[in-house]
């Protein structure tokens, strides 16, 4: 391949969001994974992934798991590089936590609706509005979100973080509100909601999952605090995605509907292989399961092109970064306790 071939690649980079080298021959199969992991190993590299990743990228991973798990993670990590398999803001999190460390993304295109639907501007205008107020941030934000907040949260330990704010100061919760509702629901703490919501849990239809549980009366539904009110109703259980898949796999019940991004499947049929797992409905009759278009947007190939060339690179600047790392810093000290 010649230099010039990957310069232009370079360029398009702010557009694609990926290394779009037609020109270059890149192993396939069983060819493509050995490759991944020689660059692994010759870079010092650590593979990091979402569980809502697609099943080849989770298999090949170092460290699969959900955002809680992924930020302690890379906070522990000796490697020289972070490949993080997973969305923008989740990369962006990892060089928060390691600024010395080299961090790429197969495809920097791989956003959030969530977290593009909340801005630090936005969050420094609900602080004027309530001068009083603590804000808790979902860690489904941008850096600059997070630089705004006064604590982060994951669904996995948001309800700790909560019950642990002072009861004197009201909380203002961004960026999802139906993970806020289901908070102040379950810690009592009336909370100022941030009006935003995540396309893959809101898609679930409340109709198409009533029937299935009545078509599977022997089955238990399970979901994501993210998913909307009336879903969360119809769930036997409601937790984190590590809770979720923690649930599939000890619980005595042979057959679950689960109402959470298809990925985590991947993961649930490897740790509960006799068990019957259907996912959950979405209004969108022609298609049968809830899944991230941009959590999908990293390919084995592109994973490939990442390590090899290093390239898309998260760069945070240093004052940004510093302040994104203290909200972050006081999340994972309240969580040591949550496993």
């Amino acid at each position: 391949m010649s230099t010039e071939t990957l310069e232009k690649a370079k360029s398009t980079l702010p557009v694609k969001g990926f290394l779009d080298l037609k020109d270059i021959a890149i192993p396939q199969g069983e060819d493509l994974v050995k490759a991944i992991l020689q660059l692994k190993e010759e870079k010092n590299a650590v593979i990091l992934a979402h569980y809502y990743q697609p099943g080849e990228i989770q298999d090949i991973a170092d460290f699969l798991g959900d955002s809680l798990q992924l930020a302690r993670q890379a906070k522990d990590t000796d490697a020289d590089m972070i490949v993080f398999c997973g969305v923008h803001f989740m990369a962006e999190a990892a060089k928060i936590l390691n600024p010395t460390k080299k961090v790429v993304l197969p495809d920097t295109m791989a956003g959030c609706s969530l977290a593009d639907g909340c801005s630090g501007e936005g969050l420094r205008k609900m602080r004027e509005q309530h001068p009083n107020a603590l804000i808790a941030t979902y860690i489904n934000c941008n850096a600059e979100t997070k630089a705004e907040s006064d604590i982060i949260v994951t669904s996995s330990n948001a309800e700790t973080v909560i019950e642990a704010l002072p009861t004197d100061r009201p909380i203002i919760f961004a960026p999802d509100k139906n993970l806020g509702r289901y908070l102040s629901k379950k810690t009592g703490r009336d909370m100022i909601l941030w009006d935003g919501s995540c396309i893959v849990h809101e898609a679930f239809s409340m109709e198409r999952i009533a029937q299935q549980l009545a078509d599977n009366p022997d089955a238990k539904m399970i979901a994501h605090p993210e998913s909307e009110e009336a879903v969360l109703k119809l769930a036997h259980f409601i937790g984190s995605t590590s809770a979720l898949l923690n649930f599939v796999e000890k619980d005595d019940c042979q057959k679950f509907i689960i109402a959470t991004e298809e990925g985590i499947l991947h993961e649930m049929r490897k740790r509960a292989p006799h068990k019957e797992l259907i996912p959950a409905l979405v209004f969108d009759e022609s298609c049968n399961c809830s899944e991230c278009f941009y959590m999908k947007r990293n390919t084995m190939e592109k994973l490939y092109l990442c390590m090899k060339y290093e390239l898309p690179e998260i760069i945070i600047e240093e004052e940004l970064r510093l302040k994104a790392l203290k909200p972050i810093e006081a999340m994972l000290d309240l969580s040591k306790s949550i496993k």
